[in-house]
């Protein structure tokens, strides 16, 4: 299992960019195996996925309602996973959480497919 630590987020004003990176430790030597991902949560979302990220192959997945916006990266040699946020909204003001699994399904949009999280970094976009 990964440990994962979220930094990188703040308040912003509508219109910015923020980066948020994800520090991944632990059994990181079968990393190969793990779709890595970012999910918020709101008082009207509890765990809601914003975009996943196959180590592997660098696949991803995004969602909908920040494609185009958003971005999910992943740097090896770090062992970090990045999401790019531009153009930010008021409505993308949540807790941000990274998140990964082993699971042989990947990129998948569950919070429940994922048993490694890390403990959220919050974003506040206000103007």
């Amino acid at each position: 299992q990964v440990q994962l630590v979220e930094s990188g987020g703040g308040l912003a004003q509508p219109g910015d960019s923020l980066t948020l990176s994800c520090a991944v430790s632990g059994s990181t030597y079968n990393l190969d195996r793990y779709t890595m991902a970012w999910f918020r949560s709101s008082p009207t979302n509890p765990r809601a996925f914003v975009a996943a990220i196959e180590w592997d192959t660098g696949k991803t997945r995004i969602e909908d309602s920040v494609k185009g916006r958003f971005d999910i990266s992943r740097d090896s040699a770090k062992n970090t996973v990045a999401l790019q946020m531009n153009d930010l909204r008021v409505e993308d003001t949540a807790v941000y959480f990274c998140a990964a699994t082993p699971s042989l399904w990947r990129l998948q949009t569950t919070p429940s497919t994922y048993n490694s999280w890390g403990q959220g970094t919050r974003v506040t976009v206000s103007a």
